[in-house]
């Protein structure tokens, strides 16, 4: 099976247990090799272009199937930032589906040498510091394709100051394979 056989069934996986959870169906079968190992994934959800909703998870700690279906339930019914969705919200809503590499920490011992490592359009990147935590997915690079705005995104998210800099900060990146359905048709 291709990459694109398990991008459609993670999505149907995903759009299937927010359905379930609305009362709306049971869960369609889906099957691929590769949902029965152990992945982290993070599931997204958008309404015309804005987000919605995104929950996931940073390591491997359940199967595919199981991490797609917890997330995609949680990034509809449990981002804080959202109110839960409701079934009238669905069919205008569209999916992502990111499937997380391994992490690797990345060595920087200033901002500088962190922002020359940083490679835009690829890298998430995870920041932790005490209390603090935060992480970015690739895809943001869309938005913020300069480094520096990046990392100071990501500071912000983690609930630190943008010029805020400490050699007990802890830097790691991680890649995504994301698959996404289609925006759907206003009205």
């Amino acid at each position: 099976m291709t990459e694109f056989d398990l991008g459609s069934a993670v999505l149907t996986l995903a759009r299937s247990a927010i359905a379930e959870k609305l009362g709306l169906g049971a869960l369609d079968a889906v099957g691929h090799a590769r949902l029965d190992e152990r992945s982290a994934t993070f599931v997204t959800l958008k309404q015309a272009g804005g987000l919605r909703g995104c929950v996931g998870s940073l390591q491997a700690i359940r199967t595919l199937r199981d991490d797609v279906r917890a997330n995609a339930v949680a990034a509809a019914f449990r981002d804080p930032r959202f109110a839960p969705l409701e079934a009238s919200e669905l069919a205008r809503t569209s999916l992502e589906v990111s499937l997380l590499s391994a992490e690797e920490a990345i060595e920087a011992a200033s901002e500088r040498e962190l922002l020359a490592q940083l490679r835009p359009g690829v890298d998430g990147v995870i920041l932790e510091y005490g209390r603090h935590r935060a992480t970015l997915l690739p895809q943001v690079w869309e938005h913020v394709s300069d480094p520096r705005d990046f990392l100071a995104a990501l500071k912000h998210k983690a609930g630190l100051p943008e010029d805020f800099w400490s050699e007990g900060i802890l830097i790691r990146r991680y890649a995504a394979i994301t698959w996404k359905e289609p925006e759907p048709a206003p009205g």
